[in-house]
């Protein structure tokens, strides 16, 4: 039994390589090419990946960067469209119902073009008064050479201000006018 032992154990021996004749140093090793073209898309996949996750990081630090931009603007700009001459009504302090019909109207084109060339044009923006009861509604929106420009994608941020509506000379409501303010591709 033990000489079938010791057949068995130099069998073994011949059979396992020697820490020496690893396939490093063995030139009859064999070539796998197919290894490295895995190991070459793995790298690739993961390359892509981290670029898209870097580009889709970017593009909201742009877009978060926008907002936190232009929201000063937006507000300095709904406090100045609050004060203009013409929304003021017959009480001090408060915005003319009517003066918000004829802006918001359809036939209103030339008193639209008029209100929008006392503000820069470096920003295209829109006006929304509201009162506070949502009974009452206006949206003021200029004439862009595109249709369509503002409800398109690209950024906007809004600012709103307090104001006070007066409906008629003997009733006024609490309000509110916002201003969205949309970036420019230039921007």
């Amino acid at each position: 039994m033990s000489s079938f032992i010791n057949n068995l154990l130099a069998y073994v021996r011949n059979i396992v390589k020697k820490p020496e004749s690893s396939i490093l140093r063995d030139e009859k090793g064999v070539l796998e090419p197919h290894s490295d073209l895995i190991a070459t898309a793995l790298a690739v996949i993961g390359f892509v990946v981290l670029a898209a996750l870097l580009s889709r990081a970017y593009m909201g630090y742009e877009d978060r960067s926008f907002a936190l931009e232009n929201y000063e603007s937006a507000s300095l700009l709904a406090g100045t469209v609050a004060e203009a001459p013409v929304l003021k009504a017959e009480n001090p302090g408060s915005i003319s119902a009517s003066a918000l019909d004829r802006l918001s109207a359809i036939q209103g084109s030339d008193k639209r073009k008029e209100f929008f060339a006392s503000f820069s044009g470096n920003y295209p923006f829109l006006v929304e008064v509201r009162t506070e009861d949502g009974r009452w509604q206006w949206l003021i929106e200029p004439q862009l050479v595109e249709s369509g420009y503002l409800t398109g994608k690209q950024g906007k941020v809004a600012a709103s201000v307090p104001v006070v509506i007066e409906l008629s000379s003997a009733e006024t409501v609490p309000g509110t006018l916002t201003v969205v303010l949309y970036e420019t591709p230039w921007t």
